[in-house]
C-alpha cells in the first residue's frame, strides 16, 4: 500500500535480534511470517488460553519478564489483541496426539470448536467460511468429478462439496480422529458431510497423502487447515504446494486458507508468489467476512 491511507494496514514487525557490530544491523521480520513464530517456544505447552471466568480469550501475545521478548500464547498471527467470547457451558476438554480440543457454548455464537486455544468455527458464522472454499473453487472449473480436502475434519467443508452433482469422489485427508469425532457429536449440522457416500476418510499426514496420490488425480484440492503454525506450518511452504501441482490433473484447482488481509499481508504475498512459481495459470485471493475470525 502507499501513501497516507495505507498507513497502519501493514503488516505489524518484530525485531529478531538486537543490533551490534558482530551481529551486523537488525533483522526486522513480519510478525505475521511464519519465522517469527514464538519467541519463546518451550512455554508452548503451557501457554493455551483457557475458559476463566467465563470467558474464552484467544490468542492474545504478552511481553516475557525480564527478557524484553515477546511470548505469544497459542499463536504468532494477530499479537497484541485478544479476542473474547462469553461463555454458558464447556462441553468438551480431551488433548490428542496432536492438540487441545476445546467444544464450549458460547453466549452469543452458539457452539463454538477450539484448537489449542484458536477458534476454528461457531455456530453462527461458519456457513460464510465453508461456503467460500468450497464453491469458490468447484464453480470455477466445469464439472468437478474428484475433490481432495486436506484437514477440515469438522465436515463442513464435504458437507457443501457435496451440493455439486458433477463431483464422484471426495477424498478428505486429516490427521486428528479426535476433531472427525467430536465434530459429529457436537456438530452434526456439519459432520453431515461424512454421510455422503462419495466422501473417503483417511486419517494421517497429508503430506504423504499427497505423496502417494497417482498424479493428476483430482480436479480440486480443497486445503482447509488450522493457522500455519506448529504442525500446520509446512502447509503454506513451497514443497507442499509443488507436491499438491502433482496430485492436481492440468487445469484442476487449488484453494487454499490465505489468513487475512488486514494483519498478514506478507504471509498472502509469500503465499502467492509460492503459487505463482509452482502451477500454470491464475492466482488469486479471496476474502469472506467471518466475524469470529481476527479481522476477517
Amino acid at each position: 500500500m502507499e501513501g497516507d491511507g495505507g498507513k497502519g494496514l501493514e503488516c505489524q514487525k518484530t525485531m529478531d535480534g538486537k543490533a551490534s557490530e558482530e551481529n551486523g544491523p537488525v533483522k526486522v521480520i513480519p510478525s505475521c511470517c511464519l519465522k517469527a513464530r514464538a519467541s519463546a517456544p518451550e512455554q508452548e505447552a503451557k501457554c493455551h488460553s483457557t475458559v476463566v471466568s467465563g470467558w474464552f480469550s484467544e490468542s492474545e501475545s504478552r511481553s516475557g519478564h525480564n527478557s524484553g521478548k515477546q511470548i505469544y500464547f497459542n499463536n504468532p498471527m494477530w499479537p497484541g489483541e485478544a479476542h473474547s467470547l462469553k461463555v454458558k457451558n464447556i462441553l468438551f476438554k480431551g488433548k490428542s496426539e496432536y492438540q487441545e480440543v476445546l467444544v464450549f457454548e458460547s453466549e452469543a455464537y452458539g457452539k463454538v470448536l477450539v484448537l489449542d486455544g484458536i477458534v476454528q468455527l461457531t455456530e453462527k458464522d461458519e456457513c460464510a467460511y465453508q461456503e467460500m472454499i468450497a464453491h469458490l473453487p468447484l464453480c470455477s472449473i466445469p464439472s468437478p468429478k474428484t475433490v481432495l480436502v486436506v484437514g477440515g475434519g469438522d465436515g463442513g467443508v464435504l458437507r457443501e462439496i457435496s451440493r455439486h452433482g458433477s463431483v464422484e469422489l471426495i477424498d478428505i485427508c486429516e490427521i486428528d480422529n479426535m476433531v472427525v469425532d467430536v465434530s459429529k457429536k457436537f456438530f452434526p449440522e456439519l459432520a453431515v458431510g461424512f454421510e455422503d457416500p462419495r466422501v473417503r476418510l483417511h486419517i494421517g499426514d497429508a503430506v504423504e497423502f499427497l505423496r502417494k496420490a497417482p498424479e493428476g488425480k483430482y480436479d480440486a484440492i480443497i486445503v482447509d487447515s488450522s493457522d500455519p503454525v506448529g504442525p500446520a506450518q509446512e502447509l503454506v511452504e513451497k514443497p507442499f504446494f509443488e507436491t499438491i501441482a502433482r496430485a492436481l490433473r492440468p487445469g484442476g484447482v487449488l484453494c487454499n486458507m490465505a489468513e487475512s488481509m488486514w494483519l498478514h499481508t506478507h504471509l498472502i504475498e509469500d503465499m502467492i508468489s509460492i503459487c505463482r512459481e509452482t502451477f500454470k495459470g491464475s492466482v488469486h485471493y479471496a476474502w469472506a467476512s467471518v466475524p469470529t475470525y481476527p479481522r476477517q
